[in-house]
């Protein structure tokens, strides 16, 4: 009796409103409120008190005191929130010690990461790492072997710049055949965020570099000592020994207390818990830089020290995880990145390629960031081919499956940057899928 009550209330507040209105404007006002009122405020009588949050209704929440100033210390998200969270494939790895956890990208606004949501790539397993005890080590070909504490590297001047940071495993599984169900698993192990540190740059002329110094070999001290071999030319452009992640600390996850990012090279060799930087006249070919980490063509041959993130793009809305309730307008996007700079121009096609429209960018255009873009579309309710082609300031250009496959072949892991489509259903559900 209560709640039949408490919608009769609501629908005498609808009434009173509407006769402020003019004739016109009541008409539409209450084709649409009685239409809202009879989709979700008679259900929620049924529910209990949401019909009471409904507008003009006062929520239950606005009439008693929340909770007091720093009962979180550390903020927390809102526990309505708690789907946001990194996710892994079981069967992707035989152990959890040398694997990997996806980005939500579905769940994302805007270009940034939250910290607490960027992918993970392990190879031994997370270290507890000390500050007060690390160091970095510069040695080898350089007039002066330094070791820095962490005091030491943030007396340098600092910098801070918004790169993405992607492992060039990212949609390795679908080189053959369409399979992940989830954007997040497709193409999730990708983040952008702010990192702040000082430039290798900076730290290399401290030491003194000497002639015929060509490459830099990056090691962390996590139980596997990854390591990669460094170009001097990347280590003297815009290499960054990175303390600092989004305004804080770098979280352990991401290499606390300092690691190396490569903006726009893969993810592999912004070495996490850095340890040491050896200077060297040739690359070193460790393991990571061998049997893992190439690209194998279909000559047998394998490509060696393919650093760059080629341009790349992907829908996040709609996506599988975020499929489509009725036809209507609606507002398609996703995000866009390339390793050789800033993104150009983004097309997004409804038809599977047939033809494109030019998207918007709705975000910050950053070198080597993710960019949002984003187009209306008006979907009729038929089912439906959806894809995104970006293309960078160099003029290079997402290549279609088939483009991919004709150069590389497919017994590749990495490096996979072909041109994404989700099959829309008419009932709105949205599947991965793949066009030759």
């Amino acid at each position: 009796m209560q709640k039949q009550q408490q919608l009769d209330q609501l629908l005498r507040s609808v009434a009173e409103s509407a006769g402020q209105l003019n004739g016109a404007e009541r008409r539409h006002f209450l084709k649409n409120g009685l239409a809202l009122l009879g989709g979700a405020g008679l259900a929620s009588a049924a529910s209990g008190t949401a019909a009471q949050a409904m507008p003009p209704g006062i929520p239950s929440w606005t009439g008693s005191l929340g909770s007091a100033v720093n009962t979180n210390p550390y903020g927390m998200p809102s526990p309505h929130e708690a789907d946001l969270q990194r996710r892994t494939v079981e069967w992707l790895t035989a152990d959890k010690m040398a694997s990997v956890s996806f980005t939500p990208l579905a769940d994302l606004k805007g270009i940034i990461t939250p910290s607490g949501v960027v992918f993970e790539r392990y190879h031994a397993g997370l270290p507890d790492v000390d500050p007060s005890q690390h160091r970095l080590m510069i040695h080898g070909m350089v007039d002066r072997p330094l070791i820095f504490s962490m005091e030491d590297l943030m007396r340098f001047p600092s910098v801070s710049m918004i790169r993405f940071l992607e492992c060039p495993a990212n949609g390795g599984m679908e080189w053959r055949v369409a399979q992940m169900d989830r954007l997040q698993f497709s193409h999730g192990m990708l983040s952008c965020c702010e990192w702040t540190g000082v430039l290798l740059s900076t730290l290399l002329q401290e030491c003194g570099v000497q002639k015929g110094a060509k490459w830099i070999l990056a090691e962390g001290s996590d139980g596997s000592h990854m390591s990669r071999s460094i170009p001097m030319e990347k280590a003297m452009d815009d290499a960054l020994i990175v303390y600092a992640q989004n305004g804080e600390a770098l979280r352990p996850e991401q290499g606390y207390p300092v690691r190396l990012i490569n903006p726009g090279w893969e993810g592999n060799t912004c070495v996490k818990w850095l340890r040491r930087l050896e200077i060297g006249d040739k690359p070193w070919y460790h393991r990571e830089e061998t049997s893992k980490y190439t690209d194998l063509l279909p000559s047998g041959k394998a490509r060696e020290f393919t650093f760059v993130q080629e341009a790349n793009s992907v829908l996040t809305n709609p996506c599988p995880e975020k499929p489509l309730t009725k036809p209507g307008k609606l507002w398609v996007e996703g995000l866009a990145w390339s390793g050789r700079g800033r993104i150009k121009h983004v097309d997004v096609s409804f038809d599977g390629g047939v033809s494109w429209r030019e998207a918007r960018f709705t975000s910050i255009v950053e070198p080597r960031a993710l960019t949002r873009f984003g187009v209306e579309w008006d979907w009729n309710g038929n089912p439906a081919l959806l894809q995104s082609r970006a293309v960078d300031e160099t003029d290079y250009v997402q290549p279609t499956y088939r483009q991919l496959r004709d150069a590389r072949g497919s017994s590749s892991i990495y490096h996979k940057n072909a041109i994404h489509t989700w099959k829309l259903n008419g009932d709105g559900s949205v599947v991965n899928a793949q066009l030759a």
